[in-house]
């Protein structure tokens, strides 16, 4: 199973860039992306979303191989998390750990850019003529 780190390693080669080169234009230290290829740690998630944008793939291929038609049927269970019965946000922010406020701040900011995606795309294939079918 390829890595996150693999996979953006086969879009720089098959952009025949360097690694530098793409550190410099995404504004990624080779220290961090070394640290990628270790295990040490990994992008963030706005950083995977700039990745994927400059690489024209989705998030989904990025982060997992497989793109977003390939899970299937994907439900969450359903869990009382800072979510009464009625499934209305009753989020105690102020409560989380700096690291998970965070995480929520940034997967919020995917969520937002992935509805945006959808919306365009969606724009852009209404704004396509109609085939004639005579």
């Amino acid at each position: 199973m390829q890595t996150i780190y693999e996979r953006i390693e086969a879009l720089i080669k098959q952009k025949k860039m360097t690694k530098k080169a793409f550190c410099e234009e995404l504004k990624i230290s080779t220290g961090n992306f070394g640290d990628w290829k270790r295990n040490i740690s990994a992008p963030s998630a706005r950083k995977l979303i700039e990745i994927a944008g400059y690489f024209n793939v989705s998030l989904d291929w990025l982060m997992t191989g497989k793109e977003r038609r390939d899970f299937g049927n994907v439900r969450e269970q359903e869990a009382d998390y800072f979510f009464d019965k009625k499934g209305q946000l009753n989020c105690r922010l102020e409560e989380l750990p700096d690291r998970e406020r965070t995480f929520i701040t940034e997967y919020l900011a995917f969520s937002t850019y992935r509805r945006q995606q959808n919306d365009d795309s969606r724009q852009r294939d209404s704004d396509k003529p109609q085939a004639d079918e005579s």
